[in-house]
């Protein structure tokens, strides 16, 4: 549990999971996953009782370090960049990522094992995952197929049907929040997660613009409209295309370039083929009513079948009202000149 003032730092007992010996396959845990560089300069050796070994990795919000508790355990501990001279937007969202890591139960989510949210170097300590991520196995080793694509797929949309199940928006899942490891895929990173309770709050934006990765962002991330579990199912989708060709399905380039392809273009899904393919399309509708949930996706790929049968809705989502009155704008716009001119 986050630590709170009110209460000390919780410390709880989690099984770990053992590693399977049948032996590794690609689609579990190809390579292990050691830290890319050591401590730098300035780095802790040591916070709260868990020594650090190297670094994971570091994003916007945070670094990840590989560490090690005082059982001698290997942990993912993420540290809040800028730790007590951190703005309070930047701390107030670290605090969402452990509130939201917390709430989910799954055995494929990276567990949280530990935070402390409040001192002057807040940290979030997870189970650590041994093995790449899927965009690491993509691009190394190229694309899934057969088994290997149909097993990454189902446990990945276990964890989402998890993570919606204790009311969380992922927001960002991509190939390089997806690890392999002994127990197969698992889903890591809430960095920019959020409840449902707070997806429509009115207490001011977050960022100045979209949040997320473009090439896995949905129409309604990018058009900022309310985002709920959809996204994320979207996402997946997008997950998947890249998973099995190793592409996006909305091809690469400059941020704004993929965004606009992701809300005007249709998804290229390569080679993929059956009931996958079917359901990824559902999964990439520009619509958030029209696509499945997580859990029908989870039913999808156990039954081997296409995506559940949804009525088209009705009602246009209010992005693409605003994009039909835009371009009518400029038709007009560009009439009247040639009139006047």
């Amino acid at each position: 549990m986050p630590h709170h003032p009110s209460h000390g730092r919780s410390r709880p007992h989690v099984a770990r999971p053992v590693p399977s010996r049948s032996g590794p396959t690609r689609a579990s845990v190809p390579r292990e996953r050691r830290p890319e560089h050591p401590l730098r300069p300035g780095d802790p050796d040591r916070i709260g009782g868990y020594t650090l070994l190297g670094r994971l990795g570091e994003g916007g919000q945070g670094v990840a370090y590989l560490g090690r508790d005082e059982a001698g355990e290997l942990v993912t501990v993420k540290m809040l960049r800028g730790g007590a001279a951190a703005g309070q937007r930047a701390r107030s969202r670290f605090i969402r990522e452990a509130d939201a890591a917390t709430q989910v139960a799954g055995r494929h989510t990276a567990r949280v094992l530990d935070a402390d949210v409040n001192g002057d170097s807040p940290y979030i300590v997870s189970e650590f995952v041994e093995g790449p991520s899927l965009q690491q196995v993509v691009q190394e080793d190229g694309p899934l197929t057969g088994p290997q694509l149909r097993k990454v797929a189902l446990r990945t949309a276990g964890a989402l049907a998890a993570i919606h199940r204790a009311d969380v928006v992922h927001r960002d899942f991509k190939p390089g929040n997806v690890l392999l490891g002994p127990d197969g895929a698992k889903v890591i990173d809430f960095g920019i997660a959020r409840t449902t309770g707070t997806l429509y709050d009115t207490t001011g934006p977050l960022t100045t613009g979209p949040v997320g990765t473009p090439s896995y962002m949905a129409p309604e991330q990018i058009e900022d409209e309310p985002v709920g579990p959809p996204a994320d199912v979207f996402a997946w989708g997008a997950t998947m295309v890249f998973a099995a060709t190793g592409r996006p399905p909305f091809g690469t380039g400059s941020g704004a370039a993929v965004m606009r392809r992701v809300t005007s273009r249709r998804p290229d899904l390569g080679d993929l083929q059956g009931p996958l393919r079917e359901l990824v399309a559902a999964c990439l509708d520009k619509n958030p009513a029209a696509r499945p949930t997580a859990r029908q996706l989870v039913r999808a790929l156990r039954d081997d079948s296409g995506p559940v049968t949804r009525p088209r809705p009705t009602q246009i989502p209010r992005y693409r009202w605003q994009m039909m009155v835009a371009l009518a704008g400029v038709v007009l716009l560009g009439f009247l000149l040639g009139v006047l001119i």
